[in-house]
């Protein structure tokens, strides 16, 4: 009797134990969840939207993959007003991440490349009437050689040092870095991109040259140094990273076309993806290709 008595004591006991041991297991996961699920909810708060636009010739005419008309653009400014988006600096991103800035609720960043003439003369009125701003990232070679020869065609023309100037006076652009002399693609190198065989060494002697001969051009005859870099033909090499930062860029662009999340991590202004504005596509056409990862 004893004995059935102490058994049946134990099974008692060992059945407490197991229940106890249930509700702290439950309990334990249950509150991992809750943590796991507020810091999923705090990142995604953290994580700001930023599609990139990416144009480069704006000219009247027949729009083409690269060229759009002053009339699209509009479209496209007025798409994005309607719609309750803000274009935001440049440095109003490197403020936010860096120094704790704020951004607008919905922010977009316009960007073009290669450094047009036309980039002047339909766009800046364009961004002053939807008040909007810009990044235009110029080829050095391009306003030293192209421009200094056949200056002002709106068709195909690029921007002399004298147009930065106007451009950087108008207080909507800001001027990026498309290198000096990297904007080719030949069987010797594709835009700034490592060659095989070459050393990191022998690579970063290369690109450094390039583009701080670009950079030096800028204080020189603007006052200024770009900070942005837009990246030729899109391609990226990681090996031009510590080139870049030594030269004081924060923001590099490619033409990867993927959605951007903004946080305080710097390295998130480190190969922002960018949709080419095709002229073939209409402005509701291609909002829909910008604006899908929002």
């Amino acid at each position: 009797m004893y004995e059935c008595c102490s058994a049946k004591r134990f099974l008692r006991l060992v059945m407490l134990d197991m229940i106890i041991f249930s509700i702290i297991f439950v309990l334990f996961f249950i509150g991992k969840a809750i943590v796991y699920s507020a810091a999923g909810r705090d990142n995604d708060e953290d994580k700001i939207f930023l599609p990139v636009i990416m144009y480069h010739s704006i000219r009247s005419g027949t729009p083409q993959e690269y060229a759009v008309t002053p009339e699209q653009v509009e479209a496209d400014l007025a798409y994005l007003k309607s719609g309750g988006f803000t274009s935001v600096s440049a440095q109003e991103l490197v403020d936010y991440v860096y120094n704790g800035g704020s951004l607008p609720e919905n922010p977009v960043l316009i960007t073009l490349d290669d450094g047009f003439y036309n980039n002047l003369c339909y766009l800046v009125p364009l961004l002053e009437k939807y008040d909007m701003n810009a990044v235009v990232s110029v080829v050095g070679s391009y306003t030293d050689n192209n421009a200094a020869a056949d200056p002002h065609v709106p068709e195909y023309s690029y921007l002399t040092w004298e147009d930065i100037n106007e451009l950087l006076a108008s207080g909507r652009i800001e001027i990026g870095s498309h290198t000096y002399n990297m904007h080719s693609d030949t069987s010797a190198r594709r835009g700034c991109g490592i060659n095989d065989g070459e050393t990191n060494e022998e690579y970063a002697e290369i690109l450094n040259e390039d583009i701080s001969l670009l950079q030096s051009e800028m204080c020189l005859y603007t006052g200024s140094v770009p900070f942005v870099f837009a990246y030729p033909y899109g391609i990226v090499s990681r090996e031009s990273l510590p080139v870049l930062r030594e030269n004081g860029f924060l923001i590099t662009l490619t033409c990867r076309e993927i959605p951007n999340y903004i946080t305080r991590d710097a390295d998130c202004l480190f190969g922002l993806g960018r949709y080419n504005r095709s002229g073939l596509y209409s402005t509701e056409e291609y909002m829909q290709k910008l604006l899908e990862g929002r």
